[in-house]
């Protein structure tokens, strides 16, 4: 039997690259190709495709509301494919939900498939599939609800600041000051609102009056009574509070790059 297969993508080439590399299994018979959401739901709604290639990041409509406008339990099986950062790749592994990340090689995808196949061989979707799909498209949406950049004001006009570049960041009062490697930026809002504004995979508040970039911690010393001094790389010192637990637990995370 072969199995049917819808490619949506808003990027040609990628849709080419995935039709290109499907002709060489037989089993797999692509019965179309989508540039849009809107496109992708009619076609899921028509033609049932047993399997979707779906790209996340389309404009206007995205992969995520193609799924949740058929609806996670009616979706076919589902292999995400995303140009996402590491963070949403880890959502897709936590999950055990299959994806590719652009640019993918052969073996890559052909391990794709592999899975893909021993999930259709079961009669129906697991109900734990469509549980993982949802709890992986909810960790999706809260990652986009953090902010990118930052405006501030410089000589009477407004400029961003890419949240990348922030080294760390300094309560000043009612405002706080934004550390980048050759810049200090002031922005009036408190240190509380603007933690939670910041993705927590990328920032951790290691004390009450600083913000420091994960990327950007170079190393971490113990100090005494239960502090630490951390390092940024640009060689900027600070102290991390002893109460600051669950922010050092990240810092010294092999997932978080940095090490004590």
């Amino acid at each position: 039997m072969t199995i049917p297969v819808l490619v949506v993508d808003d990027e040609p080439l990628a849709r080419r690259a995935i039709v290109r590399l499907l002709r060489d299994q037989p089993d797999m018979e692509l019965i179309g190709e989508c540039g849009d959401g809107q496109s992708a739901v009619e076609a899921i709604r028509a033609q049932s495709p047993a399997l979707v290639f779906l790209d996340i990041q389309m404009p206007a409509m995205n992969g995520m509301d193609v799924v949740a406008t058929i609806g996670a339990a009616r979706m076919p099986a589902t292999v995400f494919v995303t140009a996402f950062e590491q963070y949403a790749v880890r959502a897709f592994e936590a999950n055990a939900v299959d994806y590719l990340v652009k640019p993918f090689s052969q073996n890559r995808f052909v391990e794709t498939l592999a899975r893909v196949r021993k999930r259709l061989s079961v009669a129906s979707t697991p109900s734990h599939d469509i549980a993982a799909i949802q709890q992986v498209l909810e960790s999706l949406r809260r990652r986009e609800d953090y902010v990118s950049r930052l405006p501030v004001r410089t000589n009477e006009q407004i400029t961003f600041v890419d949240v990348t570049d922030i080294v760390w960041i300094k309560a000043n009062g009612n405002s706080v000051d934004i550390h980048t490697e050759k810049q200090v930026h002031s922005l009036r809002e408190t240190m509380t609102a603007l933690g939670e504004r910041l993705d927590p995979k990328r920032f951790a508040r290691v004390h009450r009056s600083a913000i420091v970039n994960i990327a950007r911690v170079k190393t971490i010393h113990p100090w005494f009574n239960g502090y630490h001094v951390i390092t940024m790389d640009t060689g900027q010192q600070l102290r991390m509070s002893r109460y600051q637990h669950e922010a050092l637990l990240k810092l010294v995370s092999p997932r978080s790059g940095p090490a004590a």
